[in-house]
C-alpha cells in the first residue's frame, strides 16, 4: 500500500495531496514524501495539464527548487519522477512561451534547462523516472538523466527536435548515445523517431516496460517496486556505487578503478558498514541509518 506523507507545494503550506488528483491551480511541480513501506522515497510530480507538462520558466524554477531541497537530505534515499497528468510525462519545451522569447533569451533558457537536467543526474541518491505517457524532446532528455527508466508499453518517447530544424539542447545528443550506442542514437535523432515502451526496452533505452493499467500509472507502480528493493540497502553504499559507476563510465578503466577505490574508502569508516557485518553475524535484517 502506498501512503503519502504531507506534500510540500511550492509557495504554499504543507497539505495532503492524493495521487493523481492534483488540480491545475496547484504548482507545476508537486513534491510528495511517501511513508509506510515506501518511506525514504520522494516523488516529484509534474502538473501542467493544460500544457502537457511542457517545460516553462516556472516549471523549471520549481523543479530546480525541488532538486535542491532533497540534495543534502539524508532521509531521501530514492527520488521518483512522474507525471500527475494522465497520458503525458512531458511534451518537451513550452513552444508557446519559447515563441515569445527574444533570440538572445533562448540560449540562456536552454542553458538553464541543461543545467537543471544535469542537477537531476548529479543527485547523490538513485533517481527513477516513471514514463506512463509521452516523453518527447526535453521530456525524454530529462528521463535520460535519471539512473533508471521505467515505461508503460503505451508510452511514447523520442528526441524530435530535428523536425523543428533544431537539435536536442538539454543533453540528448550526449546521453542518448551513451545509453543506446552511437549509431542507434544518430538514427533516432536524425529521423526524429518516436518509440513505444516495448521498442524502447528492446534497445535498452528503458530498464523495464510494463503493461499499462486502467488508472494509467503502471510505470509509476513499477518504479515504486524498484525503489522498494533499493530502500533496505545501505544508503551510503548505494550513493557511492552510483558515484563510482557514473564517474567511472566517463573515463578510462584505470582511472575508473581509482574512482572505485576512492568511493570504497568512503564506506569503510561508516557505522552502516559495521551494522551490516553485525546483522550478518546475528542473522537479522540490518538497520541502516546513513551514517
Amino acid at each position: 500500500m502506498i501512503r503519502s506523507a504531507s506534500v510540500r507545494l511550492f509557495r504554499s503550506a504543507w497539505v495532503s495531496v492524493p495521487s493523481r488528483c492534483v488540480s491545475s491551480s496547484s504548482p507545476d511541480v508537486v513534491v510528495e514524501k511517501l511513508t509506510g513501506d515506501h518511506e525514504g522515497v520522494t516523488v516529484f510530480g509534474f502538473n501542467r495539464p493544460a500544457a502537457k507538462n511542457a517545460i516553462s520558466k516556472n516549471l523549471l524554477k520549481e523543479f530546480m527548487e525541488a532538486i535542491e531541497d532533497v540534495r543534502h537530505n539524508r532521509d531521501v534515499r530514492v527520488v521518483v519522477l512522474r507525471s500527475l497528468v494522465p497520458g503525458i510525462f512531458c511534451a518537451g519545451a513550452d513552444l508557446k512561451e519559447r515563441a515569445k522569447m527574444k533570440p538572445e533569451e533562448v540560449g540562456p533558457f536552454v542553458a538553464k534547462a541543461r543545467s537543471c537536467i544535469s542537477d537531476i543526474e548529479n543527485l547523490p541518491m538513485p533517481v527513477i523516472v516513471a514514463l506512463d505517457g509521452a516523453a518527447l524532446g526535453g521530456g525524454l532528455e530529462m528521463a535520460l538523466a535519471c539512473d533508471l527508466r521505467v515505461a508503460a508499453d503505451t508510452a511514447k518517447m523520442g528526441l524530435v527536435e530535428t523536425k523543428l530544424a533544431i537539435i536536442p539542447g538539454a543533453g540528448g545528443t550526449q546521453r542518448l548515445p551513451r545509453i543506446v550506442g552511437t549509431a542507434k542514437a544518430k538514427e533516432l535523432i536524425f529521423t526524429a523517431a518516436i518509440l513505444n515502451g516495448k521498442q524502447a526496452a528492446e534497445i535498452g533505452l528503458v530498464n523495464h516496460v510494463t503493461p499499462q493499467n486502467d488508472t494509467g500509472d503502471a510505470a509509476y507502480h513499477k518504479a515504486l517496486d524498484l525503489a522498494q528493493k533499493i530502500l533496505p540497502n545501505g544508503p551510503i553504499g548505494v550513493k557511492m556505487a552510483k558515484t563510482a559507476i557514473s564517474r567511472g563510465m566517463e573515463v578510462d578503466l584505470g582511472t575508473g578503478l581509482s574512482i572505485e577505490e576512492a568511493c570504497y574508502a568512503q564506506v569503510i569508516p561508516t557505522k552502516d558498514r559495521i551494522e551490516g557485518l553485525m546483522a550478518f553475524r546475528e542473522k537479522r535484517k540490518p538497520d541502516y541509518k546513513g551514517e
